[in-house]
């Protein structure tokens, strides 16, 4: 599938459930936020639908995400069953780490080995802050398991200016002695209204303070889909990434869609929302109208994030919550 960019679409992530077990400031207000019923949440048996359908088009890659995805009951069984669907071999999983240790031999088993691990500070204090929970030892814990059991592992730190730009350099040595990417995020305005206005740490930032660190880090080729800008240091397992999420710089090569736990389609993070799927499926659809409505919204997609907030109906980004969108 092309959009009308001529941008390949192959990859979709779907949230599994808007509800988590921590409460990340740059995410949520320390309350947390209204959580939808589980009769509006995609069942696991319309999530099987939707990835058998997306597969027929051409899509290859899925990351599970949430809120928190392993706080959904039986969320094993959705991975056995996408495990299952031949045209879908990229099965990828966005965790804060705090309960995913107990399933890693049966993800081993599935085959399902890449995972990307929330962690915003190697500092327990700090990072007691950032998610007003203490789990630091228990999300380390499990990152010392996925890496001594051969998974593929990027963690992910969003970076907020004068809370935690002091992490950037130890987080991005772990990959030195760790074969990971370690990837920094820019801070965006999806944080439950918890506040309206950024003090932006760009990409640019980031990449200043890399740079003075890392004298000879070099910067690798890209890949079809990247939003990361991968670096890597002579010597070192691993590799260094900057993700450019508010400034959107890699727009250009999107590839994907994302489906919110309640069934909305993004077709970009920064529109507030094009169709609901879920409404749609259980109007009695067959498998074909799917395919159809999931061609014309990809057609639907947006040149960038910037033409995407301007057609936004709500007026304001900032009140909703990524665990809300879908991770």
């Amino acid at each position: 599938m092309t959009d009308s960019f001529d941008r390949t679409i192959d990859y979709v992530r779907i949230a599994v459930t808007d509800r988590c077990n921590l409460r990340c400031f740059y995410c949520m207000p320390a309350e947390g936020i209204p959580y939808e019923p589980k009769a509006h949440l995609l069942s696991y048996e319309e999530i099987t639908r939707l990835l058998q359908v997306l597969g027929t088009l051409g899509f290859r890659k899925v990351r599970f995400t949430g809120g928190e995805p392993f706080l959904r009951k039986d969320f094993m069984q959705l991975l056995e069953n996408t495990a299952g669907i031949d045209d879908f071999k990229s099965i990828h999983i966005t965790s804060n780490g705090t309960l995913l240790q107990r399933h890693i031999p049966r993800l081993k088993e599935l085959g399902i080995t890449k995972i990307n691990l929330s962690i915003d500070s190697l500092d327990k204090a700090r990072f007691q802050k950032i998610t007003r929970r203490d789990d630091f030892e228990k999300v380390m814990q499990t990152f010392h398991m996925l890496v001594d059991n051969g998974f593929k592992i990027k963690l992910n730190a969003v970076i907020m200016k004068g809370i935690n730009t002091q992490d950037i350099i130890p987080l991005a040595e772990l990959a030195k002695d760790y074969p990971v990417d370690v990837r920094f995020i820019e801070e965006m305005p999806f944080n439950g209204g918890y506040k309206e206005n950024l003090e932006m740490y760009s990409a640019r930032d980031i990449y200043a303070d890399l740079k003075a660190h890392f004298s000879d880090m070099e910067k690798l080729p890209g890949k079809h889909g990247d939003t990361a800008s991968l670096l890597s240091v002579p010597g070192y397992k691993g590799n260094i990434g900057v993700i450019a999420a508010f400034s959107r710089t890699f727009c250009n090569t999107c590839n994907r869609l994302r489906i919110s736990s309640k069934g909305e389609i993004k077709s970009c993070l920064y529109d507030d929302g094009v169709f609901n799927i879920r409404d749609f499926m259980r109007s009695g659809v067959t498998d074909l109208e799917l395919a159809d409505k999931f061609r014309e919204l990809i057609q639907l997609k947006p040149k960038d994030g910037f033409e995407a907030e301007k057609l936004r109906k709500a007026p304001k980004a900032a009140m909703q919550s990524m665990s809300s969108i879908g991770g």
